[in-house]
């Protein structure tokens, strides 16, 4: 069983090649407005979207991004952020205090975030736009939240670029859902040879060809590379070291 808005989903694949064309404030509103219709807890919408389309504040954005070429080539950056300050306001409105700083607020804030950024993805291409989330946002949040001017109460959680594709790469594998779907309870009995699967699967499709991780200790080249050695090198490597201090600095306490 399978439907246009499945094939949608499945076809998805990052986007990092676009064509000059703009894309219409008209229809980065549409897709906003799509976006805004997923699930909010408590219907707090703790998501703030800024979009920006000056070529030259995209190129500080992509150099502050990890120099990514795509974001400077892309029509438009949307920086997606968690965004407490309505709350603020509505409290002062009200005549209460908020009770908020804690990790749970900032937990729900990034997870609605997240749903609020995939909705709109998917209405993105459904009308024929590519697209690219970008974590490096985070790299240096500080100035991210000087150059897009936030207030306190506000934290770019993701980026996104956007615009029409001028490439076509690969919808990339998955993991085999035996890995991640479990009935009644977590049994992680067939993991490893799913991961195993998984990581030849990867390689085979030369995606890691020059994008090998670097070690610690100066390793970078190795033959058979393929997801488990990608991810293991990433997540043993140290990385935003001053993210807590900075989501704390902009008021959101985590305790």
């Amino acid at each position: 069983m399978t439907n246009s808005t499945i094939e949608i989903i499945q076809s998805h694949r990052s986007i990092r090649a676009y064509k000059p064309d703009p894309v219409p404030d008209a229809t980065i509103e549409l897709i906003v407005r799509a976006g805004q219709r997923a699930s909010t807890s408590s219907n707090m919408q703790f998501t703030t979207v800024i979009a920006v389309k000056d070529a030259q504040r995209r190129a500080q954005l992509a150099t502050l991004c990890g120099d990514q070429e795509h974001i400077r080539q892309a029509p438009i950056f949307l920086a997606w952020c968690a965004d407490r300050r309505r709350l603020d306001v509505a409290c002062e409105m009200q005549g209460y205090m908020q009770n908020t700083d804690f990790l749970e607020t900032f937990l729900v804030a990034a997870v609605d975030v997240g749903i609020f950024m995939q909705t709109t993805t998917i209405a993105a291409e459904s009308l024929g736009l590519g697209m690219c989330y970008i974590g490096a946002i985070r790299n240096n949040p500080q100035q991210i939240i000087e150059l897009l001017n936030l207030p306190h109460h506000l934290f770019p959680v993701s980026g996104m670029t956007l615009g029409w594709p001028d490439a076509d790469p690969m919808v990339r594998p998955r993991l085999g859902l035996n890995a991640l779907l479990h009935w009644e309870e977590y049994d992680e009995g067939s993991l490893k040879a799913e991961l195993t699967a998984y990581d030849k699967a990867m390689a085979a499709t030369g995606i890691y060809g020059g994008r090998q991780v670097q070690t610690a200790d100066g390793q970078t080249e190795i033959e058979n590379y393929g997801w488990l050695e990608h991810s293991a090198r990433r997540v043993s490597t140290a990385g935003r070291q001053a993210l807590r201090q900075i989501v704390e600095n902009q008021g959101w306490a985590l305790r």
